[in-house]
């Protein structure tokens, strides 16, 4: 199990470069990082924080896809796959629909967008050209010059059952939304479907830090005993700075993780 930590987007961009640095210096997994309105951009920041380190996974949960054309998301998580090999983690997702509504971006049907556009992202990924007309996606004869030569695994991030079922049909894995329980993890990756129970299929659980840092381990324990594969951790918005927590999580993962 790996287990990750998010750097909120309520931190300034230039903190960035070092908080990565310490959360891998603290033998982290992976740290997470969002595409909020009107924060951080989530592939400038997955750039400074995959350049800054050396082995960290970094991923992006997640990715508004009304934001934003599938060709785009496609020529950006290639040229990271490529230059950072196996690190990179994008997430796609509708977004906050109020936030779209103020860019002038959304849409009548989310679901159906992200359907459309995580499989035209996933098909230019693994360098296939692409020619489709749906309701929202439309590409004529699109094809990456430089796919990645590792391709990523492109996730969903969602809570609906529609959304999870999609995941579980057309992504890669499955981004979970802190504020569950251990009971509604279940239960929200069996929503996935056999797609979701496949090898292979990464399930990402967020899981907001509990109150004190003793308890820690027990929140890690008890959600990763709900089926994820990686649990990362989430900073209170009051206190968004990841770095007090580090020493705590690291101890969580050693006694979980003892033989890595």
């Amino acid at each position: 199990m790996d287990i990750g930590i998010v750097f909120r987007p309520e931190l300034p961009p230039e903190e960035l470069p070092g908080v990565a640095r310490d959360v891998e210096a603290a033998g982290l997994d992976q740290l997470w990082l969002w595409e909020d309105c009107f924060l951080h951009g989530g592939t400038a920041t997955a750039a400074v924080a995959l350049a800054r380190t050396d082995a960290l996974t970094v991923g992006v949960g997640l990715f508004p896809v009304p934001l934003r054309n599938p060709a785009v998301v496609a020529m950006e998580t290639a040229s990271l796959a490529r230059l950072f090999p196996g690190r990179y983690l994008p997430v796609l997702g509708h977004g906050v629909l109020d936030w779209m509504g103020q860019v002038g971006n959304r849409v009548a049907s989310p679901l159906t967008l992200l359907a459309e556009h995580t499989t035209a992202v996933r098909d230019l990924l693994a360098g296939r050209e692409v020619t489709r007309s749906g309701r929202y996606v439309s590409l004529d004869r699109v094809r990456l010059d430089h796919p990645p030569t590792t391709v990523p695994p492109v996730l969903l991030g969602g809570r609906g059952p529609r959304t999870l079922r999609l995941a579980g049909d057309l992504a890669d894995g499955v981004l979970l939304d802190s504020g569950l329980t251990p009971a509604d993890v279940r239960s929200s990756l069996d929503a996935c479907g056999p797609g979701g129970a496949a090898d292979g299929f990464r399930r990402i659980g967020y899981v907001a830090l509990p109150e004190h840092r003793a308890e820690v381990e027990a929140v890690v324990r008890s959600h990763a005993a709900a089926g994820p594969d990686t649990v990362v951790l989430v900073p209170p918005a009051g206190a968004p700075d990841p770095r007090p927590w580090l020493e705590a999580v690291a101890a969580a993962r050693r006694t979980l993780t003892p033989e890595r």
